[in-house]
């Protein structure tokens, strides 16, 4: 089966480099270069690059800042331009292939404030993409934030199809999507969880974050493993000119961050760090249970580039984060995460690009409790190494060739606990591993000026490794045998193919149809048994019993923009249905801690989602902003629950609204709003309760048949900026969060009435009524 799967991909790859050099006019001359920002080096993502003589041709640069376009000798007028950049225009005869790199300037006069950055005032409509959408990181300075923190995950979950967990959390359900099954990308490298403060804060610090893109649609061949979306997250490459400091100092957390040349074009770095500072003030308490208490969390982000040459440049970066939970001595939460990526680009020739990377992840917790003379210490994570190979093929403009290779070795550690003073033998799950290889090839082409298409088939082999013991069970999660592998076997092995298919039709000048497939497998999964991410959620990965999820989604979607001299207003309808295999429930009273045998407690079956999105975004002008909705299913249907019967998944919303508003006021003065409504969380209520052996427990109704109360808030910010003329760049952020105090439901909770034993009260808990911040924000 893998052979033959082998041989189908190596057959299609053959034929497109095949086709590719055969459809290749030798009379054509290829552009090629790099467009970088002149103040800063930094690359230049999706610039415009557009040539008019003998023919007209365009192409937009790619994540690393690269373009090539073919065409025939001649002499062409070249434009490169790019959002809040001066364009730059000139005249080059083009005899034989040329190398040409450039640096736009900001244009400081830009008057207009754009919320997503494309090349033109106009999103590309044409492209095949459908749900994809970037975030330009202006925006997100400009949004109302909770503890005057910038955050790309909470900015993120404003948009159609993307909804948050609710307060206190910072994990994405994106188009039905359970929160583990979205790829989050940092500089390449893959991120397990993506919190601090247990949902507070993100883990990505705005100051150095580059570029943000989320596919929740059509999703690129180049990306697997998951099953609902990839958020890809570029850090800033450092500045190559000078040295400069960027900051934020707020009420409860400050950033820093320092970047500058090593050789002036050549070379540059970057640190950026962070810090919260709640657990000074818990000092000052006079309880010395409460002043010896931690809760902090601090992040570092690094990264050096290297220009070796005209043909090569490396990159290496690395991020490492911790949240430091504690109660004096009784208990103790430590977690975080460790990444680092180091990155080859090469260009091979002038119509051949390459990226080479060696990444490596790795995410962990550990609990530490004390009772007494007693100490509990539990320990869990997951480790990835990862090596990737891509090269780009530039066949002439509006077509382009990607083929590519990716090795990850997965290690698992679901769990260990170890005591001392209490007579409890020490307990340790089995680490799991796997290892997971991919090949994938992809045709970006331009059919004709209204027909554009992307295709892309993706094979996708998992290997479950040993050592370890594997099991088997019965109908009712009780062990039938035991099989022992040893090291170096290969006990069970998934083979997928994914192919992913995109259409764009356009039907006006500025209104186009879009059509997807998209296929994906999933192979490491997260057993929580909350609706968001908790630090001490389990990942495992594939097993004989645990098979990998399979998503299938199709989506449709109507552009439209209405585009003027001033403004520029974006319209959008998408329409989604998602068939998922292989989705993960749990028989009631699971235990997920210290359980080596959890898999039996599993249970398994499919699932659906459906939606539609709507979208209207103002992008230019003193007064910008957008408001999405979505109206979306998402359920489960799996045998032992509900007797196979439809039920509500927890991340279900029937309605979910976001209102956001920006008005440039003058220079120096910008106000926004923000105001979000979701219905409420699935949940699963008690029916009723009986008493055995003095003990009161309850019965429950039907899975997740109830709700929370509807979520809805409203956020305001206000930003002063400094003077022009002052010697340095500074700002004032004031924002209130949940301006009007709605109480919403963090989490609810069933007890026994006192007054009356034969009822049942609820008991709900929420987080915030009001949550005022101040900081302040310089660059020098």
């Amino acid at each position: 089966m893998i052979q033959r799967c082998t041989g189908v991909l190596l057959l299609v790859l053959s034929m497109a480099l095949t086709v590719g050099e055969a459809t290749a006019q030798s009379g054509r001359v290829t552009l090629s270069g790099t467009v970088r920002d002149s103040t800063s080096g930094e690359e230049l993502i999706g610039a415009g690059v557009i040539l008019r003589g003998p023919t007209e041709a365009g192409a937009s640069c790619n994540e690393y800042g690269f373009y090539s376009i073919s065409v025939p000798p001649g002499t062409y007028s070249v434009q490169f331009s790019y959002v809040g950049y001066s364009k730059i225009e000139r005249t080059i005869k083009l005899n034989a292939s040329t190398k040409l790199d450039v640096r736009l300037k900001p244009n400081v006069e830009l008057k207009e404030f754009v919320v997503v950055g494309e090349s033109d005032k106009t999103r590309p409509i044409n492209r095949p993409d459908i749900g994809v959408e970037r975030f330009d990181i202006k925006t997100i300075e400009k949004l109302p934030v909770i503890f005057g923190e910038r955050d790309v995950l909470k900015a993120l979950q404003l948009l159609p199809g993307v909804k948050s967990g609710g307060d206190g959390s910072a994990g994405l359900f994106v188009r039905g999507g359970a929160s583990d099954q979205n790829l989050i990308l940092f500089d390449e490298a893959p991120v397990y969880n993506p919190n601090h403060l247990l949902g507070f804060f993100s883990t990505f610090n705005a100051q150095a974050v580059k570029d943000v893109q989320l596919y929740k649609g059509s999703i690129p061949a180049e990306y697997g493993g998951r099953l609902s979306s990839v958020l890809d997250i570029r850090l800033k490459e450092g500045n190559d000119q000078r040295v400069k400091f960027s900051g934020g100092v707020g009420l409860i957390s400050t950033n820093l961050m320092v970047e500058g040349p090593i050789k002036k074009d050549k070379a540059s770095f970057l640190i950026a760090g962070r810090r919260t500072y709640a657990d000074l003030f818990l000092k000052l308490s006079p309880d010395e249970s409460t002043s010896s208490s931690k809760i902090y969390f601090y992040d570092l982000n690094t990264k050096v580039n290297w220009d070796v040459g005209e043909k090569d440049k490396l990159f290496l970066s690395g991020y490492f984060g911790r949240d430091r939970l504690g109660i004096g001595e009784a208990f103790g939460l430590d977690f975080g995460n460790l990444t680092g990526t180091l990155r080859w680009n090469h260009i091979y020739g002038p119509r051949w690009f390459s990226n080479t990377s060696l990444i490596y992840s790795d995410y962990r917790y550990q609990i530490g409790i004390k009772s007494g003379d007693a100490d509990f210490n539990v320990r869990s994570g997951v480790r990835d190494v990862n090596l990737s190979h891509e090269l780009s093929y530039y066949q002439k403009p509006g077509s382009r060739f990607r083929f590519g290779i990716n090795s990850i070795h997965h290690t698992v550690t679901p769990g260990e606990i170890t005591s001392t003073g209490t007579g409890i033998n020490d307990v340790t799950i089995q680490d799991r591993y796997g290892w997971e290889n991919s090949l994938y090839t992809s045709w970006d082409k331009t059919i004709t000026d209204k027909l554009t298409m992307a295709v892309g088939l993706r094979l996708s082999v998992y290997n479950v490794l040993g050592p370890g013991d594997f099991f088997n069970f019965d109908g009712e999660g009780n062990v039938t045998d035991t099989v022992t592998y040893a090291f170096g076997t290969t006990p069970f092995t998934y083979v997928n193919l994914e192919p992913r298919t995109s259409f764009s039709y356009m039907v006006g000048k500025n209104t186009s149809l879009k059509a997807a497939h998209t296929r994906t497998t999933q192979h490491v999964h997260l057993l929580s048994t909350s609706a968001g991410n908790n630090p001490t959620d389990k990942w495992i990965t594939n097993t004989n019993n645990i098979l990998p999820e399979i998503g299938d989604q199709v989506s449709t979607g109507w552009f439209h923009d209405i585009v003027s001299d001033d403004n520029t207003i974006q319209l959008s309808v998408e329409a989604y249905y998602k068939w998922l295999q292989n989705q993960i429930d749990y028989r009631n009273g699971t235990d997920l801690q210290a359980n080596d045998l959890v898999e039996g407690d599993l249970l398994f079956g499919k699932g659906r989602a459906y939606g539609v999105e709507f979208l209207v975004r103002k992008n230019t002008g003193r007064f910008t902003g957008f408001v999405g909705y979505t109206l979306s299913r998402t359920e489960r249907s799996i045998e032992g629950i509900d007797d196979g019967a439809w039920y509500a998944a927890r991340q279900d919303r029937t309605h979910d609204i976001s209102i956001v508003t920006m008005y440039q006021v003058s220079k120096r003065v910008d106000v926004s709003s923000l105001w979000t409504y979701q219905t409420g969380n699935a949940v699963t209520v008690p029916s009723g309760k009986y008493e055995l052996d003095g003990v009161v427990y309850f019965a429950y109704s039907a899975r997740n048949s109830s709700r929370f109360p509807a979520y809805h808030r409203l956020d305001l910010s206000l930003v002063l900026k400094k003077r022009p003329e002052a010697k340095f760049e500074g700002s004032w952020a004031f924002s209130l969060y949940n301006a009007y105090g709605r109480m919403n439901a963090f989490s609810v909770a069933f007890e026994t009435d006192p007054d009356d034993p034969n009822r049942t009260r609820t008991l709900q808990t929420s987080l915030f009524r009001w949550v005022p911040s101040v900081t302040y924000n310089f660059t020098f």
